[in-house]
């Protein structure tokens, strides 16, 4: 824990950093929420060991961190990963999530909403530390018209700023994940520090996903248990399984939206009514095919709450984790599996304007990584 003069130091720099950010929000009460949010969740870390040495901790915990710290070496190690002061330190929260993320869509459109805010810039979400605040925020989006998700969040990444103060902490949203989810996690918001292009949602979450996607399956072939990796499998099928349902119905929404989908009677959906009722038929099918996907899974539900409220806003934030990561897998693999080099290849992609960024990771795009970037 951070001794008072640092969290003095701290306090009035968060602060200072929410006061300047006003003019980008006109909502002093966001700010603040955001700045006293994430401080109580600082104030809360302890080194890890601190908590090894504590009789009062389970057994449970110690092995889950533990396994964080190796986890953690590994990043570095193999990954090339920042070796820094992030989750070097765990809090316990007295809670489920980290914070609430708020995701609105037009009603017959899956482009999100976008917030913009200091540092961040641009995003497609708006993040809460508190449940009820999160749900007044999406009610007022729904109150006019749009589609809106508000969703739990285990972690997220402060890019690195905070490394100074003690870094990105480990936390009880997350921390008894099985072995190979853990990893992911780690590795995802690791990644976040490597690249991150200020307003492009998209290019950063499928840069962090297809690292945490690359950095597992290597985890789990070097150092995970037989079992640990049988785990993972099952998951990875499932979730496998489940991504090619929602893109199906991203497919199918999109078509909807723009037109080219024909109605029952074969003309042309020229009104937003035909829209809506084939909006409401597509969502229909994805449901049902969603229950004849779960007989298969020997009772796992874990997807249930998603898909039943799933809307725009909901397949927009999927989208926005999965839409370029093929093309930084196929990146990778042609940078021949080379961390450093792969890191270095996409940092030249982050520099190129957004259009062109995007052109540069799409696997069906007729231009590839090499007349591009190099």
């Amino acid at each position: 824990m951070l001794d008072s003069s640092a969290w003095r130091l701290l306090r009035r720099f968060t602060l200072g950093l929410a006061l300047a950010s006003l003019a980008g929000c006109s909502s002093l009460g966001y700010y603040w929420q955001s700045t006293s949010g994430h401080l109580a969740l600082m104030q809360a870390a302890r080194p890890v060991d601190d908590w090894l040495q504590d009789p009062a901790s389970t057994a449970t915990l110690k092995t889950q961190l533990l396994l964080t710290q190796d986890i953690r070496r590994f990043a570095a190690a193999e990954l090339h990963l920042p070796d820094n002061a992030s989750y070097q330190r765990y809090a316990d929260l007295q809670r489920k999530a980290a914070v609430w993320n708020v995701v609105a869509a037009p009603e017959l459109s899956l482009k999100l909403q976008q917030w913009c805010f200091p540092v961040a810039g641009c995003v497609a979400y708006k993040g809460y530390f508190d449940e009820a605040a999160a749900e007044r925020e999406g009610a007022q989006w729904r109150a006019q018209g749009l589609d809106v998700s508000v969703y739990p969040v285990p972690a997220y990444s402060t890019l690195g700023w905070m490394n100074w103060a003690g870094g990105d902490p480990l936390l009880n949203t997350f921390i008894h994940y099985p072995e190979g989810e853990l990893a992911r996690l780690i590795f995802h918001e690791l990644a976040h520090q490597v690249v991150y292009v200020s307003g492009d949602t998209t290019f950063n979450e499928s840069f962090a996903t297809a690292v945490e996607r690359l950095g597992t399956a290597r985890w789990l072939t070097a150092q995970a248990s037989p079992s640990a990796q049988a785990q993972f499998a099952q998951s990875q099928q499932r979730r496998q399984q489940f991504r090619a349902l929602t893109l199906d119905l991203q497919h199918t929404l999109r078509a909807i939206y723009a037109g080219t989908v024909e109605a029952p009677e074969a003309s042309p959906l020229s009104n937003q009514a035909d829209q809506r009722s084939q909006k409401a038929a597509a969502m229909a099918v994805f449901r049902q095919r969603y229950a004849e996907l779960k007989t298969s899974w020997n009772g796992f539900a874990g997807y249930d709450v998603w898909v039943s409220r799933t809307n725009n806003a909901s397949l927009g934030a999927l989208s926005a984790y999965d839409q370029l990561v093929p093309g930084f897998k196929a990146l990778f693999e042609h940078e021949g599996r080379d961390w450093p080099r792969f890191y270095a290849a996409v940092k030249r992609i982050a520099a190129l304007p957004k259009a062109e960024r995007h052109a540069a990771l799409r696997t069906d795009s007729p231009t590839n990584h090499s007349s591009l970037i190099f």
